[in-house]
């Protein structure tokens, strides 16, 4: 029987490096809000439409919307292993995504929990320089380029992004907590915690251990 897992934990703590390798090695599906979105709003579905005006307008996407993109996966994905990375982030979505399950026969096997301090993740998202000409990602700390401000691939000019300032992810980890709190104790039963410390492949060996 296909898996299904949720990925919980903040931005930065590693939920996409294990997406990528589960992805690679055990052949499941990632199944992105964000990416749904985007791509709902691109390929102008008549979800996408709607989902488009929302954002044009700066609104929230109502929770039905998104469970609607979820279900359109869903059928897309039938027999595939599937990773949820950014959804559920409310009650009222877990509440949701169970019932979904439920009715396309399919069962949530684990949650997986990236625990990480708070100052440890601000370290690492603050540190990252992006080159503005090519994309290229630099760390201050854990990946510095040979010259400070420069990309050694082509020479561009490296900048923090907006979203990787300290108080925009102040910010960004406030709404996670208030929203996370909830959903752990939802989920309790099904619930893995990881040290999002560790070294990516011991993490991966223990998510790969518990499914």
């Amino acid at each position: 029987m296909s898996k299904t897992i949720v990925f919980l934990g903040p931005p930065g703590a590693g939920k996409g490096t294990q997406s990528a390798l589960l992805m690679e090695r055990l052949s499941f599906i990632q199944i992105s809000t964000g990416d749904l979105l985007r791509e709902a709003t691109k390929n102008q579905t008549p979800l996408g439409l709607q989902v488009k005006s929302y954002m044009n307008e700066g609104r929230l996407v109502p929770d039905e919307l998104i469970v609607g993109l979820i279900e359109e996966k869903l059928e897309e994905f039938s027999q595939s292993n599937i990773i949820f990375d950014g959804f559920p982030r409310t009650l009222n979505q877990a509440k949701a995504l169970d019932e979904l399950l439920s009715e396309k026969g399919r069962v949530l096997n684990r949650v997986i929990l990236f625990e990480i301090n708070d100052e440890e993740l601000i370290r690492r998202l603050s540190g990252r320089r992006v080159c503005q000409n090519c994309g290229a990602v630099y760390h201050v700390m854990y990946n510095s380029p040979r010259e400070e401000g420069v990309c050694d691939k082509c020479g561009g000019t490296l900048i923090q992004r907006d979203d990787d300032r300290e108080e925009v992810i102040r910010n960004r980890l406030s709404v996670y907590h208030s929203q996370t709190a909830p959903l752990i104790d939802y989920y309790r039963e099904k619930l893995v915690s990881m040290d999002a410390t560790s070294d990516k492949e011991s993490i991966y060996n223990k998510i790969a251990s518990v499914l």
